[in-house]
């Protein structure tokens, strides 16, 4: 059974190789044959990705009204589902010293969330004490975002949003970084634009989960859409080198919502948290002084 996310249709785009994002190399293993594209494996590192890739441009052309409509019927879903990943990746308290740093200023601590999408979490956040601030791809979703909940976002890449040096105390990234064509330069911007012991939180889908292993091509998150798919491993692996130091990591989801067999689904997703093969994943990680 296909149990898929939201993906647009594959269409005629120029496609590039390119190396590994994560170590470089140009050698890769053919995975998982999707029909119209496919993913490889890094021979090197293990990091899954599609190769050839589409230029930047057709992957930004994408994200049009349609993408808009879907987020806008989840968006609520979705806002409380990353509030609990916020929860457990401990935010709360990894932030602390940064309220206290801003309080002292007579400020909010800035918050920056790319591929905000509709917003709804960013308007979660500004009502947590946070002051806000979005990055978002799709210009419809940057209206949306702006018009029905009054935040500031930036239409386009973060690389092009040109904000000032340690600007940002905290940068979230939800779903975000399997899409991007380059990884590493949005590690590395985010550092930038992220003040001393400042924090950044990654989500996106575990390709070493136990629906990627059992499902492979048939797996929800191996969409045209993805770029790449991070393990764990990988993911810490990336963030290290683009200079973060990580202190909390989750992932859930042992079971998807309408693969059979149903009865499997609250023991498989409580494991999964428990034991560390979830469908999605978490990190918490603090930008090195």
């Amino acid at each position: 059974m296909d149990v898929k996310t939201f993906a647009t249709e594959p269409s005629l785009e120029i496609l590039r190789p390119v190396p590994c994002a994560l170590c470089g190399g140009g050698s890769f293993s053919r995975l998982w044959d999707c029909g119209a594209f496919s993913f490889v494996s890094c021979r090197r590192c293990g990091l899954i990705q599609q190769n050839p890739q589409p230029e930047p441009r057709f992957v930004a052309a994408r994200y049009d009204e349609s993408y808009l409509r879907y987020e806008e019927g989840n968006q609520y879903a979705y806002r409380d589902l990353e509030l609990l990943a916020l929860g457990e990746l401990g935010l709360e308290e990894a932030a602390r010293p940064l309220f206290k740093r801003a309080g002292s200023e007579g400020l909010r601590p800035r918050v920056l969330d790319v591929g905000c999408a509709t917003g709804a979490l960013l308007a979660a956040l500004r009502d947590g004490g946070w002051e806000p601030e979005g990055v978002e791809i799709s210009e419809a979703q940057a209206r949306y975002g702006s018009e029905r909940h009054g935040l500031p976002i930036f239409s386009g890449s973060l690389e092009a949003a040109a904000f000032p040096d340690a600007r940002f105390d905290l940068v979230h990234a939800s779903h975000l970084i399997e899409h991007l064509n380059e990884p590493a330069s949005f590690l590395a911007e985010s550092a930038r634009v992220l003040a001393p012991d400042g924090i950044l939180i990654i989500t996106t889908p575990n390709a070493d989960g136990l629906q990627a292993r059992l499902l492979g091509r048939r797996w929800r998150s191996a969409i045209y859409d993805h770029l790449y798919l991070f393990s764990m491993r990988n993911l810490v692996a990336i963030l290290e080198a683009g200079g973060f130091r990580v202190e909390a990591r989750i992932t859930w989801g042992g079971w998807a919502k309408g693969l059979r067999p149903a009865f499997v689904k609250p023991g498989l997703d409580r494991l999964a948290k428990r034991l560390g093969f979830g469908d999605v994943m978490a990190i918490l990680a603090r930008r090195a002084v």
